[in-house]
């Protein structure tokens, strides 16, 4: 529905930036449910309810190492995309579902853009605990490979003056007498290069250290300073946007690691390493041997009569943290009922227009 989809971010701005982590999207073009470079699905459950705000519509979740893919099986245009990064909790409660009545589901918490949205999802195969543990055992991983996506200032990264090193990460290269122009003085430090980031460290002080993967970098450059030629690393808009100088003495050696800094973020653009490590203990049945092929969908796209708004798809998923109580009973002139007190801006009939 085209009322559904969030405000997105400009796609133009870095055709390498991953949003699928950091963002949720609820009923986007199916090219953006389309696996990212890196991304990999780890397990699909096609008998899936999003209870919440499709209750009673069986769809299909596919669980991949960055986010939550709901599709439905009726319509391809109603879709969510729920990212790891925005998930604030997990948990497993009881849900009333129209196709399996009071049963356990998977309760996802979230933020996004400063607002919380809770999905709820019902496995539809009795007695199958994989929607469970599958979704758990996955985030629990992401959650715990953070270093591999996002850019880290003054983290336990460096023990004993050396890089402590990431599961399937390899040092290429470690360079001493580098220094960081970040202060007026600048500082010396030691510089490692790997298949997954760039690191820093003071030699004087390893807390003081940064730690820049190769997903989070927007350019690579040699430019002059105050202090002359110097290495410039411009960080993504999503990790601050940092612009970090170095100088590398002599200038033979500047253009040594600008040529293998640059060829290794081109290599890394091609195939990323994002840290999410899970393997599936129970495989489910090849997806290609249960597939059935698609039929287009021939369904009409309602978005409203007579001048309506149409109402947001995401509205059904706001978490309303507030309402630890039934609101105070109002009398409604639409319905001519003395009813619950709607949340501002909703109407009766917006909320007849759902159904």
């Amino acid at each position: 529905t085209g009322g559904g989809q969030m405000p997105a971010k400009n796609e133009k701005e870095d055709a390498l930036a991953v949003w699928q982590d950091r963002e949720i999207r609820f009923d986007v073009q199916p090219s953006f449910l389309e696996l990212r470079k890196g991304e990999v699905e780890i397990d699909s459950i096609n008998a899936v309810e999003d209870t919440k705000g499709n209750n009673g519509e069986k769809g299909s979740l596919a669980i991949t190492n960055l986010r939550l893919i709901w599709r439905s099986q009726r319509s391809s245009r109603t879709n969510l995309s729920i990212g790891y990064n925005c998930v604030l909790s997990i948990n497993i409660k009881t849900a009333s579902s129209r196709l399996r009545g009071n049963t356990q589901a998977l309760y996802v918490m979230t933020k996004y853009t400063d607002a919380k949205f809770e999905f709820i999802f019902t496995n539809l195969v009795r007695g199958s605990p994989r929607l469970f543990t599958t979704v758990q055992a996955v985030y629990r991983a992401y959650d715990t490979s953070k270093l591999y996506r996002d850019l880290k200032l003054r983290a336990a990264i460096i023990k004993e003056k050396s890089l402590v090193q990431l599961p399937k990460e390899e040092v290429y290269n470690k360079l001493g007498g580098i220094w960081n122009l970040s202060s007026d003085q600048g500082n010396l430090g030691t510089f490692y290069i790997t298949n997954v980031r760039i690191v820093w460290h003071a030699n004087l002080a390893e807390n003081f250290n940064v730690s820049m993967p190769y997903l989070q970098i927007k350019t690579i450059r040699i430019r002059d300073s105050k202090f002359g030629p110097a290495l410039v690393i411009e960080t993504s808009r999503e990790s601050g946007g940092y612009i970090l100088g170095f100088r590398i003495d002599p200038s033979d050696r500047l253009n040594d690691v600008f040529k293998e800094l640059t060829s290794l973020h081109q290599v890394y653009s091609v195939s990323p390493v994002l840290g999410v490590e899970y393997t599936i203990e129970e495989k489910p049945e090849a997806l290609a041997e249960v597939t059935v092929a698609k039929k287009p969908d021939d369904v009409e796209i309602v978005t409203g009569t007579d001048g309506d708004e149409p109402v947001d798809a995401f509205s059904a998923y706001y978490a309303d943290s507030n309402k630890n109580s039934d609101r105070e009973p109002v009398y409604n002139a639409e319905l001519g009922l003395a009813v619950e007190k709607m949340r501002d801006g909703i109407t009766a009939k917006q909320l007849w227009s759902v159904l």
